[in-house]
């Protein structure tokens, strides 16, 4: 059977277009991947290997009768349980489903369903999308698999995207990121992660988190592979989507001026701050230019960010009128924080988005001279889950997790993360490329480029002990 561990998307795709493998074929290897290990890395909420099946057959039908939809019919996605799939009940984390219109396809899934992708199933988030380490107490929490021994955050919300992409059961993951919820993942699995700008791709059929923040976003196993999704689901690039992928395949590193930003790198847990500067070095050596940066208002930012941000007021109000019942049973550790959500005045909430757009404005003139600003995605080590267990080590862990993905939501920016090291723990160090909203295309050039110099996270972490 195909070996789907080393191929791109790109690379499977064309093999079913040539008819040397079906979408049959990539199914049954993406499920033996998951059988295989029994479960155990617990990635998915919602596993049906009989709706796969039948999605890859009908895939292959209508390949049969000469219909084909795109690169991405008959390729394996997983999908975060808040997004709507036909065919399965959204849980949102909860410990039940939510009501039938939660279920509703939104854009982003249709757009993979108009080429046939078929779909693994629905993988674990936190309830409610509300966390940066990915735990649920209600369901489980995946496992980290670049610890063998212990069961390590896999980071969240979007928890079981990044488990999934190296289980092998799917080739790309759909997430959500509104304080880092694809980046963090990616970032703590060794997996890429993009951000979108805020509003480019439509939140319509994905249960929020907030309303202002929220952005659908796609982890995969190289930037390449998350290129071509990113060309399948993105409004813009779907008008020309070979001209989208030629223009980031063209890129060099060299072509770009990145912007480091040196409080992106402060208290950092060892291992972390030194492999994402090795790996700038690197790409220094390989023409790309360097220049250090200041952003202002970071501070400020972080301060807003640990207050709630926009989240929390937008949270509760929806939970509030739409899912009230829902908080008879939410996670201690969101519902924890519910009381001073709810708390925020109107008058609040409509200063901190005025504050916002005037900082967010300000940071944008201030990285006008470079094409992306550069950093650490994530500046801890993925906690062990016995670390925390209790509140305020949870709380601690939480909020630094986020601290700098958080600055690219907060602030209308687009982002990507690309794994570059393990750190001292063996866990991986993600790079974060930060650009302004709406350069989206470029974002992505420039992690294509960076990947092309520093190789993919197989050639440059090597497989997670729990794989191999």
């Amino acid at each position: 059977m195909t070996d789907i561990g080393t191929r791109t998307v790109a690379e499977l795709a064309a093999a079913i277009r040539a008819g040397e493998l079906s979408a049959v074929d990539l199914a049954e290897r993406a499920i033996a991947n998951h059988d295989a290990r029994g479960g155990d890395l617990a990635a998915y909420k919602t596993w049906d290997p009989e709706r796969f099946r039948a999605e890859a057959a009908a895939a292959d039908a209508a390949r049969a009768a000469g219909i084909d939809l795109g690169p991405l019919q008959g390729i394996p996605v997983s999908v975060k349980d808040i997004f709507g799939v036909r065919g399965y009940e959204t849980f949102a984390g909860s410990p039940r489903p939510l009501p039938p219109e939660w279920s509703r396809e939104g854009p982003v899934v249709r757009a993979l369903r108009g080429q046939l992708a078929t779909f693994s199933g629905k993988t674990h988030t936190v309830q409610f999308a509300f966390g940066a380490l990915g735990t649920n107490p209600h369901w489980g929490t995946p496992k980290n698999p670049w610890d063998a021994g212990d069961h390590r955050a896999p980071g969240g919300s979007s928890a079981g995207a990044g488990v999934s992409l190296w289980e092998g059961s799917a080739l790309l993951a759909l997430g959500t990121d509104t304080a880092g919820s694809v980046r963090m993942p990616a970032s703590m699995t060794g997996t890429v992660g993009i951000k979108t700008t805020q509003g480019r791709w439509s939140t319509d059929g994905i249960t929020p988190l907030s309303s202002t923040l929220d952005t659908p976003g796609v982890l995969a196993r190289s930037v390449a592979d998350a290129a071509l999704a990113f060309s399948v689901i993105d409004p813009g690039a779907t008008g020309d989507p070979d001209g989208f992928r030629a223009g980031v395949e063209r890129a060099e590193i060299g072509d770009f001026r990145l912007g480091v930003c040196a409080t992106f790198f402060a208290d950092c847990d060892p291992g972390v701050a030194e492999g994402v500067r090795a790996a700038l070095a690197e790409l220094e050596a390989a023409g790309a230019r360097l220049v250090d940066i200041d952003v202002p208002g970071l501070e400020e930012v972080d301060a807003i960010f640990r207050t709630g941000g926009l989240s929390a007021h937008e949270f509760a109000s929806f939970i509030e009128d739409e899912l009230p019942d829902f908080l008879e049973d939410i996670d201690p550790m969101v519902g924890g924080r519910f009381e001073k959500m709810s708390a925020m005045s109107a008058g609040h909430y409509l200063g901190r988005l005025r504050r916002l757009a005037k900082l967010t404005a300000d940071a944008h003139a201030a990285i006008g001279d470079v094409h992306a600003v550069v950093g650490p995605t994530v500046p801890i080590t993925p906690p062990k889950l016995t670390d925390v267990v209790e509140s305020s080590p949870y709380m601690a862990a939480n909020l630094a997790a986020a601290r700098n993905t958080t600055v690219a939501n907060l602030l209308a920016m687009c982002a990507a993360t690309l794994p570059v090291a393990l750190d001292d723990a063996g866990m991986p160090v993600g790079l974060q490329v930060m650009c302004a909203g709406g350069a989206d295309a470029r974002m992505m050039a420039i992690a294509r480029s960076a990947e092309k110099a520093l190789g993919t996270a197989r050639d440059r972490l090597g497989v997670p002990p729990r794989i191999s």
